[in-house]
């Protein structure tokens, strides 16, 4: 069967050739425009239309057999629905007369345009806050490692303060034993100084009585 022969078979449930023509090719349209972005196209007990990504892979070329590298590819994949195959494998009969093959869609699922709102809706709610749970997060690692510098900092500048101020400590401690050494160094000093004063006058006492033995002598 081809195009022009499944639109006479549904052209007199459609009230004629031309809306028979009308409704198969926008049936095909919105189902290749589907599929090439990406979404899946699933028709209760009929199938479901998709895309699949082939990666690259190499084949053989039939005719010479060599091998051939082929690129990454798209294609479109067709699977049959559970009843489907059941009517094709013969476990299930064909209905009589003017019964639809295909099953039925339930009620209110074709009306679809509410419900698709509202999944919408739902989908993008749940964007919106998994973006602010996301946005809190950073904010919250962002202040956890503010928070963390500053300590780092604060500890830095006390050891600082701390080092600082014990060598002021050692320093005065240094200058307090220098000190304390050139006072003692002047004490042991003063008092030999003191006895080379006192000596002196003894030696002049020598001299004056060498001097006068020397005159008695002469006066002899």
């Amino acid at each position: 069967m081809n195009k022009a022969q499944l639109v006479e078979a549904i052209a007199d449930k459609l009230g004629g050739r031309q809306q028979a023509a009308d409704a198969v090719d926008a049936v095909l349209d919105a189902i290749v425009r589907a599929v090439v972005a990406g979404d899946r196209v699933s028709v209760t007990g009929f199938g479901s239309f998709e895309k699949v990504d082939r990666p690259a892979r190499y084949a053989r070329n039939p005719q010479t057999g060599e091998r051939v590298r082929v690129k990454k590819t798209s294609v479109p994949r067709f699977r049959a629905g559970q009843g489907f195959k059941d009517l094709v494998s013969g476990s299930k009969k064909l209905p009589k007369g003017g019964e639809v093959a295909v099953k039925k869609a339930p009620k209110g699922s074709l009306s679809g345009g509410k419900t698709t709102t509202k999944a919408a809706a739902k989908k993008a709610t749940a964007k919106k806050t998994a973006a602010k749970k996301a946005t809190a997060k950073k904010a919250t690692t962002a202040t956890k490692a503010t928070a963390a510098k500053k300590t780092t900092a604060k500890k830095t500048t006390a050891k600082k303060a701390t080092t600082a101020t014990k060598a002021a400590a050692k320093k005065a401690t240094t200058a307090k034993k220098a000190t304390a050494a050139k006072k003692a160094t002047a004490k042991k000093t003063a008092p030999a100084k003191k006895a080379t004063a006192t000596k002196a006058p003894a030696r002049k006492t020598t001299a004056r009585k060498t001097t006068a033995k020397k005159t008695a002598a002469k006066k002899k």
